[in-house]
């Protein structure tokens, strides 16, 4: 049954000066809050690995944000903003960012309205000799509620990942009321960031440190990795009253078969590194009864984990979808979810979460919710109350999850 939740239920006051519009010198050096078993304390953040169990699998996301916004102009000179979603032909990230003439994206496009349909040229070409060479275009293929099908033409050969790496720029969230600076190019990606396709950062793993990591490493902890490719909508907020009317978009992802072998086989705690993580790790449970029950793999629904109940074991679903890879002879899953994880969610993978300070009526606030068993509240006003700096930038906290 589909929760019946009201998103106003999920408010609080944001002050503008709680947003941390730019990064700490020091990824390690934020605050850490730590909520288990409904107490609340703080550290600095380079001092998680004392917090966690030397025999936890811990999980990073190691997608990689790309340039994804690209600025054009008419031939009249009006300006045109175009934000890269996803690829839409070809559809699979490392094909289309291989292709060598032109591809076509599902994008946002700002003033929409003055594009007529006619050519878009770069803006500002002349910037580089590289920019000239390209020659990049852009052309409408279609309009599509609030995206458009845009395609994208260049000259010089080059692969569509390196004209996004030249022409671009880095697309730092809305809410920061800012244009991107240098320093984005290298504090809005994490440090482990490998497989190119995110338009935002999984910013829960921002805090970590190569130096970090290693402490984990050398505590006992597995260091594993997913890569689940954020989409735009993770900026929007739940605009309708009702949670049930709200409408999650698919987001991409990837787990090798290694991987899941490791996690079907974990006796120790789960630790998932951002909401990403977690959306990816819950969503592998409904994708192994899909193989159980259908026989194949397939996506996840965004209200699937609400509308019976699953009577399979954790292990049951995760030994089908190895069992299913292994028959057809892959070494890796790649399939898409969308689903919601609101209060009422049961939590079948993951024990522990680090994670940042989310936005007022947002699907991550739910996700937060659902995992410490509804405590939100007290944990929001703490990190209010103490000093802590909120959304990506800001700062951290390692929450346990709420026994049933």
């Amino acid at each position: 049954m589909i929760p019946e939740i009201d998103i106003r239920d999920y408010n609080y006051e944001l002050p503008e000066d709680r947003i941390a519009k730019y990064p700490l010198d020091e990824r390690d050096s934020s605050k850490q809050l730590i909520f288990k078993d409904g107490d609340i304390t703080e550290d600095i953040f380079r001092n998680l690995p004392s917090h966690i169990p030397s025999d936890a699998l811990m999980v990073f996301n190691d997608t990689r944000v790309v340039p994804a916004r690209l600025h054009f102009h008419r031939a009249s000179g009006a300006h045109i903003e175009i934000f890269c979603l996803e690829p839409y032909s070809p559809a699979e990230y490392n094909v289309n960012f291989a292709e060598t003439r032109s591809v076509q994206w599902r994008c946002i496009v700002g003033n929409v309205k003055k594009w007529k349909g006619d050519v878009l040229y770069l803006t500002n070409p002349g910037a580089s000799r590289d920019v000239d060479g390209m020659n990049l275009t852009a052309r409408m293929v279609r309009r599509e509620a609030d995206t458009s099908i845009v395609e994208f033409v260049w000259d010089n050969r080059a692969p569509f990942s390196k004209v996004l790496e030249i022409c671009g720029t880095i697309p730092i969230p809305p809410y920061l009321n800012r244009d991107t600076e240098s320093v984005d190019l290298e504090r809005y990606q994490t440090v482990y960031a490998r497989l190119r396709g995110s338009v935002a950062a999984p910013t829960a793993g921002l805090h970590f440190t190569e130096t970090v990591r290693k402490e984990l490493s050398d505590r006992g902890v597995a260091l594993e990795t997913v890569c689940l490719h954020v989409g735009a909508g993770t900026f929007l907020p739940v605009k309708s009253e009702r949670v049930a009317e709200h409408s999650m978009h698919r987001e991409p992802f990837v787990v090798t078969l290694d991987f899941l072998e490791s996690l079907s086989g974990r006796k120790g705690k789960v630790v998932a590194v951002g909401t990403t993580s977690v959306r990816t790790l819950e969503s592998l449970y409904y994708i192994g009864v899909k193989c159980i029950e259908n026989g194949c793999p397939g996506d996840v629904g965004q209200w699937e984990p609400y509308e019976r109940e699953y009577a399979y074991t954790t292990e049951e679903a995760l030994g089908a979808l190895i069992a299913w890879l292994k028959a057809n002879g892959l070494d890796e899953l790649r399939v898409g979810t969308r689903i919601i994880i609101v209060p009422g969610f049961r939590f079948r993978v993951v024990d522990m979460l680090v994670t940042n300070f989310h936005q007022p009526q947002s699907t991550l606030l739910l996700l937060i919710s659902a995992f410490v068993g509804g405590n939100w509240r007290p944990i929001y006003e703490y990190a209010m109350a103490h000093g802590f700096r909120f959304l990506s930038y800001g700062d951290s906290s390692l929450l346990f999850r709420a026994t049933l």
